[in-house]
């Protein structure tokens, strides 16, 4: 075994102790959570959508701490502004002496969770979602880098929608994934009422890989090998979205990058040294299900993308 190999199989196998080590806080969710690593792998922003209280930012976070990165945390409200965000200039006076020194925002940081991104105005929705396709803020007339690796990741609710701003179509597709989060089983929300409200308090977990380790995975990840004939495919899928009946406008090639990217996360993550149709397979919702818009007459069937998704996924 070569030792390129060898450090391939070491890091694969950090990645597993990631996974255990949110398991520490995190009942279940099994499949966002390996969603949410195959974004970061793929060096994507993700929205996770969910009703309130199923655990978002606590599997954010979580994630942070163990993968060692900086956690920033953005509550949006109507009345934030850009600068809020991005940072502003403030006044600093020193041995009588003004001067303008740049304040940096949340935005800062290596993990931004954006809370409730849709309560945000359009002008600060956007400022945000310039920064996370830039990496770079610019404030008058100077420009200042993102820390790397940089990750924005945007909730909102599907319910309570009134006085909200819904991220039009073209800047929710600068979202590599998004992630639905359903309300655990029986079993897992006793586990998870008994972890948090015994005597002890959150489980503490280890950091288990590195920033540099994880900035070598996502150089890693893009040399993943994929066959002609398995990409070819997924490209099919996504040109397919284009052509079905029940959608006005499909997936982009954006969408089709996006695909084959995280197919070669997701094949990484699982320890495989190729990508398979089972990955293509598995990462295809979450790429494809806010980039698809349809028509009124699947919504009027409620017929929903995913549904869609599962259909044209037969056919191809």
């Amino acid at each position: 075994m070569s030792e390129q190999t060898s450090d391939v199989d070491a890091l694969q196998q950090r990645l597993d102790r990631v996974r255990e080590e949110v398991g520490k806080r995190i009942i279940g969710q099994r499949e966002v959570l390996e969603r949410l690593l195959v974004c970061i792998l793929a060096d994507g922003n993700a929205l996770l959508e969910s009703n309130p209280g199923l655990g978002k930012t606590t599997m954010v976070r979580t994630v942070a701490d163990v993968t060692d990165l900086d956690f920033s945390r953005v509550q949006n409200t109507p009345d934030l502004m850009p600068s809020d965000i991005t940072g502003t200039e403030i006044i600093r006076e020193s041995e009588g002496n003004r001067e303008f020194v740049f304040e940096k925002g949340p935005i800062f940081a290596n993990v931004v969770l954006a809370d409730e991104i849709n309560r945000a105005t359009p002008k600060t929705q956007a400022a945000l979602l310039e920064a996370m396709q830039e990496k770079q803020v610019t404030a008058a007339g100077e420009t200042y880098d993102l820390p790397r690796p940089f990750f924005v990741l945007a909730t909102q609710n599907p319910i309570d929608q009134e006085g909200t701003y819904p991220l039009p179509e073209a800047q929710t597709d600068r979202f590599l994934l998004k992630l639905v989060l359903d309300y655990p089983a029986y079993e897992e929300e006793r586990d998870i009422v008994t972890l948090y409200t015994g005597g002890e308090t959150a489980q503490e977990v280890e950091k288990v890989l590195t920033r540099a380790e994880l900035t070598e995975i996502q150089s890693l990840v893009r040399e993943m090998p994929i066959a002609d004939d398995v990409r070819d495919r997924a490209i099919r899928l996504v040109r397919a979205t284009r052509e079905a009946e029940t959608v006005e406008f499909g997936a982009s090639p954006r969408a089709s990058m996006g695909l084959v990217l995280t197919a070669k996360a997701r094949a990484f993550l699982h320890g495989r040294n190729h990508v398979s149709w089972e990955d293509v397979e598995s990462m295809a919702p979450p790429v494809l299900r806010h980039r698809i818009l349809l028509d009124f007459r699947a919504e009027r069937e409620g017929v929903t993308t995913d549904d869609v998704i599962a259909d044209l996924l037969t056919e191809i």
